[in-house]
């Protein structure tokens, strides 16, 4: 029995990957509770800012030192994002303790590298799920077709590929018979899947294959790039319904034009139009969106425009980031570079007002009766679970707690929503 220790860094992306490595092992395997329990240390890095960067050398230092003072040397396996920007050779002249660097360009060889280092048979498709049985990402396509000014992403994971169609059904269709009940779609762009492979009706194509698999209850779309929202696609999820959720994950950056174009965001210049489109076309919608600050140039009348945005468009979840400068980005040659207290204190002030907008919207649940997706006990409170409402996405939105008869990890229970916070519900069942 191959006893495995895996860390996943980084977005649902990363996670997707490393839980097909884990299931590409063609023999037995457990999870090890910790490094000195294990055969293999699986590492799978985030590498798209700076602090990501930060976190990965961290953790990969770690467990070198970690590994050093076993007597039984398990083998030490450093994947992803990070080894997809810096190169192998000059990460394994760093750090050399690494026995097996696997760079994203390469991923679709990650599985027969891993087996030929560990001396095991051929690899095979599969997946380990890591999110526990409640829900599961399923990522539908890598690497990115836009050229924003500020991201890494083209750059570590290339040009856009999406996953055909068929693979994704089957992928869902084993992900259902393992009891999951919500499926999350994720790509560094929804609305472009399918353009790569000539589908002549995109995701709406994908959507149509997917909604009718038995045992899905929610299905979930996370990043759709505004400029894919047009009217045909949002007619469509209206009318679909359940599993269908109506949750709308966009990320706008920002709100003034000038800004936006100097980001190279490749949608209208007033994304007041994308908010007011769908809540038009979809009457029942919950947006999120993230937000950077503090990008090269920002004056304190374009940030206050931003904040009139967030004021006006009320969103339901909020994400902002204070803008840092990324070695081989356009951005980072920018003039006009905002100083870092500046960023922070703009990030402060958009959070400090979103938090006033959740929590106004939050309370409008009390009282009301609805479902409850169970994701895991509590780690602290016995009897307590955390759970979410459909228009709670996992990992990234906030939860609600939950206890009382028939709650357990993995199950739709019907609930009182009897108290609310600035980004959390409570609810009996």
């Amino acid at each position: 029995m191959l006893k495995v220790y895996s860390v996943s860094l980084g977005c649902p992306k990363n996670r997707v990957d490393t839980e097909h490595l884990l299931g590409s092992l063609a023999v037995p395997m457990k999870p090890a509770g910790q490094i000195g329990r294990a055969d293999v240390v699986i590492i799978n890095t985030c590498g798209f800012i700076q602090p990501a960067v930060e976190e990965s050398v961290r953790t990969v230092l770690e467990a070198v030192e970690h590994v050093g003072r076993l007597k039984k040397r398990p083998l030490l396996v450093v994947a992803g994002c990070m080894v997809g920007r810096y190169g192998v050779a000059e990460l394994a002249a760093e750090i050399p303790e690494v026995d097996l660097w696997l760079p994203n360009q390469r991923i679709g060889e990650w599985g027969a590298l891993l087996a030929e280092k560990l001396g095991l048979p051929a690899p095979v498709c599969g997946r380990r799920l890591s999110t526990g049985p409640s829900y599961a990402w399923l990522k539908i396509s890598d690497g990115c077709r836009h050229n924003c000014s500020f991201c890494t992403i083209p750059s570590i994971r290339g040009a856009h590929r999406s996953v055909p169609a068929a693979a994704l059904v089957d992928e869902a269709r084993a992900l259902l018979d393992q009891g999951v009940r919500e499926i999350a779609l994720v790509a560094q762009d929804v609305t472009a899947w399918g353009e790569d492979l000539g589908e002549k009706h995109g995701l709406r194509a994908l959507l149509e294959r997917l909604l009718p698999l038995d045992g899905l209850r929610w299905l979930r779309l996370l990043y759709l790039y505004p400029a894919g929202l047009t009217p045909e696609l949002l007619s469509f999820i209206a009318q679909a319904g359940r599993p269908l959720l109506p949750y709308f994950d966009i990320p706008m950056q920002h709100a003034d034009p000038d800004i936006l174009q100097r980001m190279g965001r490749p949608f209208a210049r007033d994304p007041r139009r994308v908010v007011d489109r769908v809540h038009d076309l979809v009457p029942d919608a919950v947006l999120r969106t993230s937000l950077i600050v503090g990008f090269p140039g920002e004056t304190e009348a374009q940030f206050e425009r931003l904040h009139a945005f967030v004021r006006e468009a009320r969103f339901s979840h909020l994400g902002v980031f204070a803008y840092r400068a990324e070695e081989g980005t356009e951005a980072a040659r920018m003039p006009d570079q905002v100083e870092d207290s500046v960023k922070e204190w703009r990030r402060d002030t958009l959070m400090e007002t979103q938090a006033e907008i959740s929590a106004a919207w939050l309370e409008t649940f009390v009282g009301r009766r609805m479902d409850v997706l169970v994701d895991a006990p509590h780690p602290e409170w016995p009897g307590l679970h955390t759970g979410r409402a459909w228009f709670q996405a996992p990992e990234i939105d906030g939860m609600t707690y939950i206890s009382g008869p028939g709650v357990s990890p993995g199950r739709m229970v019907e609930a009182d929503i009897v108290e609310s916070a600035d980004y959390d519900l409570t609810a009996l069942a």
